[in-house]
This record gives structure tokens, C-alpha cells and sequence, in this order.
């Protein structure tokens, strides 16, 4: 390669900057206007969500759900060691007590069948994540928390146009089978907006608070709906609603959604039929789609035999002007965490913090770029 291959690269395919235009001209650039509108009802419409408000991050809009579902100190919430900090930080930022899950030994999502072990009399809630926009076992995971009368936030930061089918085998996009999810269109994920995210209401009993919250507290949207005569400071709340520019570019992104899945899973299935024989002889383990999960192709990720294998594929990655990147650090190791609770054991969080490698991913990744990848990392193995 003559130059770098990044690991990201965001796309402009369509309006973006005619919709930025627009919403300047027309001279509304705060939240909740047109735009912010018309993604809402995108979401609503496609995926069938209940309730969509728009946010400036994923983080914003867990932050939201640990507000709806009154996570107060002395709370205890289950969430899966692999993962971004966000996942957490929203619910200890309401006093809960974070219990940490073992991933899959199979992928990096959060192993359903050690759930049930964790939970005491404290507990408020399961968090789940998506990762790579794979979906968990919905049904056992809503099997135990309607046992349990717990609540379900489905974090579905990288699940945009992700289904799983479950055992009545009815196709459910993620996101929508939870009480709550929060989504990323972060710069980084499948359909963009620089920063910003999204919460999904499932539950009609959360639907009118999610929009004060929304709203600093206040019950502004009710007033704007002419469902009261004024408007004033009613709850908690903070600033999560993001500029009509934001939405005005993510709204761009929405209508050419199909044409940039497609291409991903282009990307994504030559990256697989490149490396499936690395896989077959045990030099490497690819990504496991379950049979109850689709995959929206939003990363392309190789599992290496040890920490020491996989640096020394990244530095010759790197040599070769190739920007792949290892991913998450288990949270249950950090030194935060550590601070105040004692070390627990969950090998396959740590397996995968240790061993996994993302490839570059982008719409506008070329064919000899890719092929280019695969014969490096086979070049590799062959050493």
C-alpha cells in the first residue's frame, strides 16, 4: 500500500450538508425540530420502537434509562465486564452498585447462563450489549427478568438494523424487546452523525418522564402539544436533546441506510472468506453469528490465541501501514472499579480483552485494501 489504511473513515453519501443548510436557513438549530422529528419517526416507523428521542451520545441516553428505571444507591445492576465504560457510568451515576457478568466463551457478549447466579434481592436491572451488533439471548435474558421483576436496558450502541429471532420465531430488531435501549451514531458506527445517540422506549410507562427528562425536567414537549397551558420544571432532567444539526445530518444518513448496509456486508463477508481457512486450521477464531442473530455488519473483529500473539499481529499490522486496534478493557480490572470491590474471576472477558483484534471498517474500504489485509495477516501465520 502507498499509504495508511485508517481504521475509520466517516461517509457523506447523500444530504448531509444540504440538510445542514436547511436547518440554518431555516433558522431553527436547537433541538426537537424538523429533523429531530423526522428521525424520530424514522426509527418508529422501520423498527416499530414505541417511543425515539433523539440525544448528543449513547451515554446520554443510558443515562436517561437509569433516571427512568430510579436506580438509587444501594441498587445492584448486572452488566457484562466487555464493554465501554458508558454501559456502567450511567447507572453508577445514580448510586447503583455494578455486578459484573462473564462474556460468552463463544463471543464477547454477555453469557446468559451465569445471569441468574448474580442476582440478590438488590438488584434493579440487566444491561446487555449488543456487541458488534450481535444480538444476546433475548428470550433467556427476558425469561429471567420477568422472573425476577427486573428491568432490561438493551444497549445497542453498535445494533443499528439488527434482528433476533426468537424462539417463536418472530424477527425482532434490537432494541426493541427491552423496557429501554440506547443507540450510538457515533463516527465510528454504521449510520453517523459525528456524535450522538438515541433512546428507545418500549414501555408505555416511561414514555411521558422520558420526554420531561428529556426536556431538563421540564414538561415543555407536553406544552408545545398543547397538552398543558405552560410549561415549567416538573422532574429531573438534564440537557439530552442534540441540535438540529446533528439530526439534520443523521437524517441523510437514515435515507441512504440500505445502500450503506449492503456495502458493509459486502466488506464484511470478503474479510470472512479471506480468513475462514486461518479459522479452519486454529490459527485464529473468527467472529460466531448465533442462529437467533443477524448480522448488520458493523465490525470485523479476529480472536488471536494469546495476548502476546495478538501485539505481535498488531505491530506487524502497523508495519505494513495497516491500523487495526485491540477494543475493550475489562471493566471489572479497571482501577476504578478495583477501588472499592474485589477482584473477580471472568476469563473470557479477560480472553477477549486480551486477544481480540478489530480490522479496519468503512464504507469507502476497497476491495485490494481488504485483500491487501487478509494476505498480511496470513503472511503472519505463515512466519
Amino acid at each position: 500500500m502507498d499509504k495508511e489504511i485508517r481504521f475509520n473513515r466517516p461517509v457523506i453519501l447523500g444530504n448531509e450538508i444540504e440538510y445542514i443548510k436547511e436547518s440554518i436557513l431555516e433558522g431553527q438549530i436547537s433541538g426537537n425540530g424538523k429533523f429531530t422529528k423526522k428521525c424520530h419517526s424514522y426509527f418508529e416507523d422501520k423498527y416499530g420502537f414505541k417511543k425515539c428521542l433523539l440525544t448528543t451520545s449513547c451515554t446520554d441516553a443510558l443515562e436517561m434509562a437509569a433516571i427512568l428505571c430510579e436506580i438509587k444507591p444501594g441498587d445492584e445492576v448486572i452488566a457484562p465486564s466487555y464493554t465501554f465504560v458508558s454501559t456502567v457510568n450511567a447507572f453508577i451515576l445514580r448510586g447503583a452498585k455494578i455486578v459484573f457478568c462473564d462474556s460468552r466463551s463463544d463471543h464477547p457478549c454477555i453469557d446468559e447462563g451465569k445471569i441468574k447466579e448474580l442476582i440478590t434481592t438488590k438488584t434493579k436491572a440487566i444491561v446487555v450489549v449488543h456487541y458488534a451488533g450481535v444480538a444476546c439471548d433475548m428470550d433467556e435474558v427476558m425469561d429471567i427478568a420477568n422472573e425476577n421483576k427486573l428491568f432490561v436496558i438493551e444497549d445497542a450502541a453498535q445494533a443499528i438494523d439488527s434482528y433476533y429471532t426468537g424462539r417463536d420465531g418472530i424477527k425482532k430488531p434490537l432494541g426493541s424487546i427491552g423496557q429501554l435501549a440506547a443507540f450510538s451514531f457515533h463516527e465510528t458506527k454504521n449510520i453517523i452523525s459525528g456524535e450522538g445517540g438515541m433512546l428507545v422506549v418500549n414501555d408505555e410507562r416511561f414514555e411521558k418522564r422520558a420526554e420531561i427528562i428529556w426536556e431538563k425536567g421540564t414538561n415543555r414537549s407536553a406544552f408545545f402539544k398543547g397538552e398543558v397551558d405552560k410549561y415549567g420544571w416538573v422532574d429531573i432532567g438534564s440537557s439530552f436533546l442534540p441540535s438540529e444539526i446533528i439530526a439534520a445530518f443523521l437524517y441523510a444518513q437514515l435515507e441512504n441506510l440500505e445502500q450503506i448496509q449492503n456495502k458493509r456486508k459486502v466488506i464484511w463477508n470478503r474479510y470472512y472468506e479471506g480468513l475462514k481457512s486461518l479459522d479452519e486450521q486454529g490459527k485464529l477464531r473468527l467472529a460466531n453469528i448465533p442462529e437467533f442473530s443477524s448480522n448488520n455488519a458493523h465490525m470485523f473483529y479476529v480472536v488471536c490465541k494469546s495476548f502476546k500473539e495478538r501485539d505481535s499481529l498488531l505491530s506487524f499490522l502497523k508495519k505494513n501501514q495497516i491500523s487495526a486496534v485491540f477494543h475493550y478493557l475489562s471493566l471489572h480490572k479497571s482501577a476504578y472499579h478495583l477501588a472499592g470491590n474485589p477482584l473477580v474471576d471472568l476469563p473470557y472477558s479477560d480472553h477477549h480483552s486480551e486477544c481480540l483484534i478489530r480490522l479496519p471498517f468503512y464504507y469507502e474500504l476497497r476491495e485490494n485494501e481488504i485483500d491487501f489485509i487478509i494476505s498480511k495477516i496470513e503472511e503472519f501465520y505463515e512466519c
